[in-house]
């Protein structure tokens, strides 16, 4: 059983928004520090950084409303990162958290529904959130601004919007980041989110490199550690973190990386 959303959905928008100021801190800075939450909805944008960064509220507001499609209320603090957590990465790379991390193989089931997502959202681009069984054939397609008998001539033997056609977007929900994060993990969702974190954080880097790794080896993988830590299974951390950076580029940078995350 699992279910996705697609970019538009509001807590993906939010996780969009907080991977495009990580790109923007890595354009101010070859290794910036930063963690962003965003929460939007009705109108209205918060924005918390924690960041070595100077970000202005213009560049905020643009990335806001381009992602939001619409001016939002945006409301911007900025902080400079705990001192302590900065001595930690002094000197050289350190692993940034503490925490468990897993990766898993990706289903056959996880890969049908990210294809039947990336189809709805290509024709409808604008707010949806899938659900699939394979051990029942159960396919449920909640999608916005689309006439529900367009989508049974495609998928006669899904439940299409149970409560009738709808609207969506930020005028019906809120989003928040790393709120999905079963939509982007599937099974190997521990307790990091992967959205609007430079790359020394281990819920980024960890939870990238056992993916990959399960991807390679077709076996789940588990990770953890302590924050500080300087290798994580026998590697450098730094070698965990290229990994990492390297995937993220392949993917166009964190901002694309949000729109579907690992699956």
């Amino acid at each position: 059983m699992f279910e996705k959303v697609n970019p538009d959905h509001p807590d993906k928008a939010a996780d969009r928004i907080a991977g495009a100021l990580v790109d923007l801190a890595y354009k101010k800075s070859s290794n910036p520090k930063i963690a962003a939450e965003v929460l939007a909805g009705h109108g209205a944008c918060t924005v918390i950084l924690e960041t070595s960064e100077d970000f202005s509220f213009d560049e905020v507001k643009e990335i806001s409303d381009r992602i939001l499609k619409s001016p939002a209320e945006l409301k911007l603090i900025v902080v400079r990162q705990d001192p302590y957590l900065a001595k930690n990465q002094k000197g050289k790379l350190r692993c940034g958290d503490n925490g468990i991390f897993r990766g898993t193989p990706v289903t056959e089931e996880e890969r049908e529904l990210r294809e039947i997502a990336e189809d709805l959202y290509r024709t409808y681009q604008s707010d949806g959130k899938y659900v699939i069984n394979r051990k029942t054939g159960t396919l449920i397609i909640c999608q916005s601004n689309a006439k529900n008998e367009d989508i049974l001539k495609k998928y006669p033997h899904a439940v299409i919007n149970p409560l009738g056609e709808w609207t969506g977007g930020f005028n019906v929900d809120s989003g928040a980041t790393n709120r999905k994060l079963g939509s982007d993990m599937g099974s190997a969702v521990t307790g990091g989110g992967l959205h609007g974190k430079d790359l020394s954080k281990a819920d980024v880097s960890v939870n990238i490199y056992a993916y990959l790794k399960a991807q390679e080896t077709g076996k789940p993988q588990e990770f953890f550690c302590a924050i500080g830590d300087e290798f994580i299974d026998g590697k450098p951390y730094d070698e965990i973190v290229n990994t990492a950076k390297e995937f993220i580029t392949s993917k166009g940078g964190f901002e694309k990386f949000a729109e579907w995350g690992l699956i």
